[in-house]
């Protein structure tokens, strides 16, 4: 038995914690938000997600929406305030570590401006993993195991 058949299979059924069921209830609020959900139909699905016990009662409340609802996390405001802070925290470090690499080369007197080799590849490391595409909640949470394509 796999741990996929474990968590859907009759005894052997994993329950669920509250940051599970917080999580499924933000992707509800978030579809009610966005228009894709009634407000009946979002109260009764926050009350079944609040009220589930297993992993598997899960499943159904997010399994019409787009995506399962992640793609909606990602558009909330923490999330996306979380994406910011990421961006100025690596930020802060590719220039101070640039700073650094230009300071040793300017003390070195060396004539061959060797820093842009490490800085070349911080900075291809900052626009691959902090561009448009990256999201914060993609990034830094694991897709709960309900909720796997």
């Amino acid at each position: 038995m796999t741990t996929d058949d474990a968590t859907r299979a009759g005894q052997h059924r994993l329950r669920t914690s509250d940051t599970e069921r917080e999580q499924v209830a933000t992707i509800l609020r978030a579809a009610m938000t966005e228009g894709r959900l009634t407000l009946e139909e979002g109260e009764e699905r926050l009350g079944a997600c609040y009220a589930a016990k297993f992993r598997d009662d899960l499943i159904p409340l997010t399994a019409d929406l787009p995506g399962n609802g992640r793609q909606a996390l990602a558009h909330t405001p923490q999330a996306q305030a979380a994406t910011r802070r990421d961006r100025r925290a690596f930020g802060g470090f590719v220039f101070v570590l640039s700073s650094v690499l230009v300071s040793l080369w300017f003390l070195s007197g060396a004539h061959f401006f060797w820093p842009i080799f490490p800085m070349f590849f911080l900075f291809m490391a900052f626009a691959r993993h902090h561009g448009p595409a990256h999201q914060h909640y993609r990034r830094h949470q694991p897709v709960a195991p309900w909720n796997a394509p």
